[in-house]
């Protein structure tokens, strides 16, 4: 198993870059941070990602993952059938809402990676991989001052490097354009398909990707129709194990952007609508006492947690809520961040805030 130390800087990546997503797919949102043209024969594919343009002759072969308190890039790679490219894959949670999946990420190459203080791959173990490919879920991931090597340093190497678009204002030392801060701040599921669109162009299996995308929309589609028409709960997303993002010893509360999008699509509305970054690091005792809470949605972030009890912990702590007194809960993962097990985590929140219509 895949050993790292969370730091602050890893987990402040997780948080964020799951709520940067753009609102909607299409050239005009992909153009932002991931445009890529292609002649008649594919290759080359040259992609504008975040401002730092690039050509690929041919599909890169030897690819680096950078944790960035992220699974949704290697979860893309795999479901994609790309996991041979993969020389060293850093991110892992060790749990996954896609049956399986976690087993599939853990069974990666680690490259003999050592992470250092800033929980991701310091510049010199990314350089002496000698891969031709380095991706990041945020802009931070190539930011020297952590460590990281840029994407500067990384070309000169003569290596390519690819920050998931939505999150191109996250961690980008300068030139941060209105656009990829629009697209961050924007919220959407659909965000997840526009990667995996562009992990398929680069890597010359677009009608794969088309597939994959295709499918997830189809369940995300399934869900909305089953729904459409049922009552709004209002619903709490808590990550226990990730107290010490708060403050005041509570749990991590995730609101806005692509948490809410997920709990929209299940047929619900956010206890905290757009609740943003400071709501997660500052929420009070007093605030979480008086939320309206229909369903919990209870989200493990490491293997072995006890959802259970946690809720159980929840409930006595707060009587008030409905969904003490009804004891309804969901239990997920890494479906409510940025990535394609958001349809998993739609359809097992559906199921539980609707259950009549299933």
């Amino acid at each position: 198993m895949f050993t790292r130390t969370l730091s602050r800087v890893a987990l402040s990546a997780l948080l964020l870059a799951g709520s940067g997503l753009l609102a909607a797919c299409g050239s005009d949102h992909a153009a932002s941070g991931g445009q890529a043209q292609d002649g008649a024969a594919g290759y080359p594919v040259t992609v504008d990602n975040c401002g730092f343009q690039q050509t690929f002759d041919k599909p890169p072969s030897r690819v680096l993952l950078l944790q960035g308190a992220s699974v949704g890039e290697v979860e893309t790679f795999l479901l994609l059938g790309l996991g041979d490219k993969i020389v060293a894959n850093a991110q892992y949670y060790g749990v996954s809402d896609i049956p399986g999946m976690a087993q599939r990420v853990d069974s990666l190459p680690k490259g003999g990676l050592k992470l250092n203080a800033s929980a991701d791959v310091p510049a010199e173990q990314a350089l002496a991989l000698q891969p031709d490919l380095v991706v990041s879920t945020w802009s931070g991931g190539f930011d020297p001052k952590f460590g990281f090597a840029s994407r500067d340093m990384l070309q000169q190497a003569g290596i390519r490097s690819l920050v998931n678009p939505v999150n191109c204002s996250y961690g980008k030392p300068k030139d941060v354009t209105a656009a990829e801060r629009d697209a961050y701040t924007a919220a959407s599921t659909t965000s997840s398909l526009d990667f995996i669109t562009l992990v398929g162009r680069i890597f010359g299996v677009p009608d794969r990707a088309r597939e994959l995308v295709d499918q997830l929309r189809v369940r995300m589609d399934a869900v909305a129709q089953k729904v459409n028409g049922q009552p709004k709960s209002k619903m709490l997303i808590a990550f226990p194990d990730m107290g010490m993002m708060n403050a005041n010893g509570l749990p991590a509360v995730f609101s806005g952007n692509i948490y809410d999008s997920v709990v929209r699509a299940a047929g619900g509305e956010p206890a905290f609508p757009n609740g943003g970054w400071d709501l997660t690091s500052n929420l009070s005792a007093e605030q979480l006492a008086a939320a309206p809470v229909d369903v919990l949605v209870i989200g493990a972030y490491r293997p072995g947690e006890d959802l259970d009890a946690e809720a159980a912990k929840l409930f006595a702590a707060y009587p008030q809520w409905n969904a003490s007194k009804s004891k309804s809960y969901v239990k997920v993962s890494d479906g409510i961040y940025l990535g394609p097990a958001n349809a998993d985590a739609i359809e097992q929140i559906a199921r539980v805030a609707h259950p009549a219509a299933f």
